[in-house]
């Protein structure tokens, strides 16, 4: 049987690693994870299509597609402001990741808060929701006047998930944030304004009693083997205890395009990963 990952899914808001033709494995803390990459990485391809060259991607890219893919699946994406004339209801959202991470963005109201989980939002709340262009609209005007970014690296976002402060400060910080949103005001004329209610992910993610973080997977190679037990999943990202006591961080997304076969338990990390610097975004080196 061959082995495609498409990553990890947070349907119904419990992680599992998603695989080509749909199957899923639940990821439960504990479960000891073992797999080699075999051959080439591949396109994935696009909106459910196969990529017609099968093109060779970079391992280390977070994308798994070619360039005509990647361009065809952004072809009718919110993300893009494709779908300007989506008729769905949509909602703009605060999130926060850790200390000084915090972003606005939307999300179609029928997923819920799986974005949120997909981006490993630590804590977060809603804001505002209404049509598409009202909630796009109001996310570039929020995120101008309270400076802050559209998109935060999973490199810092991983790097503290184990020296979160208490609740009570996470859901402080969003309170805070929450009411300089609503004290910019103009947005409140095309979006109905949703009470401040601070949603915590600690528990989903399982991230309330993480080890000191070492480093983070940088890509797969052929051959290559990534083994641990699994201490949490939090957005793309599944953190591991390998073999030798690292605590390793690998972002699902490098997963997408190989085939992957099983490795025996315990078996040493054989890829490239990161050393973990306090206070800094991670360094590459092999070790």
């Amino acid at each position: 049987m061959v082995w495609r990952s498409g990553g990890i899914s947070w349907r119904g808001g419990a992680p599992a690693l998603r695989w080509e033709g749909g199957r899923l494995s639940a990821l439960s803390p504990g479960r000891d994870i073992a797999f080699r990459a075999v051959g080439e990485r591949r396109c994935v391809g696009a909106r459910g299509n196969p990529c017609p060259l099968a093109a060779v991607v970079p391992g280390r890219g977070t994308g798994s597609r070619c360039a005509d893919c990647a361009r065809l699946d952004r072809a009718h994406s919110v993300a893009a402001d494709t779908l300007a004339d989506d008729p769905r209801p949509y909602r703009v959202y605060l999130a926060w990741f850790g200390p000084a991470m915090v972003k606005v963005g939307i999300t179609a109201e029928q997923r819920g808060d799986a974005r949120l989980l997909e981006q490993g939002a630590v804590a977060f709340s809603w804001l505002g929701r209404g049509p598409l262009m009202a909630a796009r609209r109001t996310e570039e005007v929020l995120r101008h006047a309270l400076a802050v970014p559209d998109r935060i690296p999973y490199a810092r976002k991983r790097a503290v998930r184990h020296v979160l402060p208490p609740v009570e400060e996470r859901a402080r910080e969003v309170r805070e944030l929450y009411g300089r949103a609503v004290g910019v005001g103009v947005w409140a004329e095309t979006l109905e304004v949703l009470p401040c209610r601070v949603h915590d992910h600690v528990d989903v993610f399982g991230i309330g009693d993480l080890p000191a973080y070492d480093g983070s997977v940088v890509e797969l190679v052929s051959g290559g083997v990534v083994a641990g037990r699994l201490l949490a999943a939090a957005g793309p990202d599944l953190h591991l205890l390998d073999p030798g006591g690292r605590h390793l961080a690998l972002d699902t997304r490098l997963m997408s395009g190989w085939v992957l076969e099983a490795a025996p338990a315990g078996h040493a990390v054989t890829v490239p990963v990161t050393a973990a610097l306090p206070g800094e975004d991670a360094q590459e080196q092999l070790f």
